[in-house]
Parts: C-alpha cells; sequence; structure tokens
C-alpha cells in the first residue's frame, strides 16, 4: 500500500506542475515559493493545536484545490499559481512521507508518526 500511495502522490506532483505551466508566470515563482507553506510550521510556536491547524491548513489538497479553481474562475493568475504550488507541495510532502498532522503532536501524521523516534508508539 504504501508503494501505491507514493505513486499516487507522485502523479498529483506532475499534475500540480502541468497546473502551474497553465499559469503566466516564469518557473522561478515555482522554485521559488515552493517550500512557501512549510511558513505554517511557525504555527507550532504557539502550541501544537495551532500548529496542526495551520500546517494542514496549507497542506490540504483540497484548499489547494479551491484556491487554484477561484483564480480560474475570477481571473487572477496569482491564484492559480498559489494553488498550484500549494497542490504541488503537499504531493511532494506526503511523497517524503509527511501528512497533515494531528494536535498531539508534530510527529503524529494521518501518514504515520514520522521523526527520529517513528517506531515508537504515541
Amino acid at each position: 500500500m504504501k508503494v501505491q500511495l507514493k505513486l499516487e502522490y507522485i502523479s498529483f506532483l506532475l499534475l500540480g506542475i502541468l497546473a502551474f505551466a497553465r499559469t503566466e508566470y516564469s518557473w522561478w515563482w515555482f522554485a521559488g515559493l515552493f517550500l512557501a507553506p512549510d511558513i505554517s510550521m511557525l504555527g507550532y510556536a504557539v502550541n501544537d493545536k495551532v500548529g496542526a491547524f495551520l500546517y494542514n491548513l496549507f497542506h490540504h489538497f483540497g484548499v489547494a484545490v479551491i484556491v487554484y479553481l477561484l483564480g480560474i474562475s475570477f481571473a487572477l493568475p496569482y491564484l492559480q499559481m498559489t494553488g498550484a504550488i500549494l497542490f504541488s507541495h503537499s504531493a511532494f510532502d506526503r511523497i517524503l512521507g509527511y501528512g497533515l498532522k494531528y494536535q498531539d503532536s508534530f510527529q503524529h501524521t494521518h501518514l504515520g508518526k514520522i521523526g527520529k523516534n517513528k517506531d515508537q508508539t504515541l
């Protein structure tokens, strides 16, 4: 199942790249902003609940698709670009095993536990 999920997320990454290609923006924007959604991890400086909420908001495929579609609907290329980057970044994170976060800790994700002590139970 793990291989199947990775293949699915690789296809999502390719889809996000294709969505970005449909925008009028240079690939420098894609490269420069690709890691920007990780700024949402600053929420963990407040507490795990806020951190998980912000992280999940900026790493949710549905949010990315809505932002992209709003960009198309209202002819706002910067929203299309933002949605494509959010989608691509989220897919890339999933390929690496970083899933949406539970509120108890950053290491507890919907794809399993991450980090040095990932073999220990939560």
